[in-house]
């Protein structure tokens, strides 16, 4: 992966640790090939996996993620508002803030 895209902090542990990252990043790209979920929906599920631990970091790189994948930002909401009976509201409220970030960067 291009370290220039990557987050600093994630960046640095693939330089420090090229062989832990290298297992990481394939690992997930493994379990991405043995189901027959696409990539915008794995990365709703992701998306939404983020929010539930409160992520902030990884809320935005997989709002990113969905976007590149071809969710729209009505997709990406509806994920995360799904989640409402099941993490609750302030953590909703959190995640649609943080996907708002990459969403309406403004």
């Amino acid at each position: 992966m291009d370290n220039r895209k990557l987050p600093g902090r994630y960046a640095s542990l693939s330089e420090q640790y090229p062989e832990f990252a290298q297992a990481v990043e394939a690992m997930g790209s493994t379990a991405k090939e043995l189901g027959p979920l696409g990539e915008k929906t794995a990365q709703l599920i992701q998306l939404a996996a983020a929010a539930s631990i409160r992520s902030e970091g990884a809320v935005h790189s997989h709002t990113r993620r969905a976007l590149a994948a071809g969710a729209s930002p009505a997709e990406i909401h509806h994920a995360l508002l799904l989640l409402v009976s099941t993490i609750g509201f302030p953590s909703v409220m959190a995640a649609l803030s943080w996907a708002d970030d990459i969403l309406d960067p403004s």
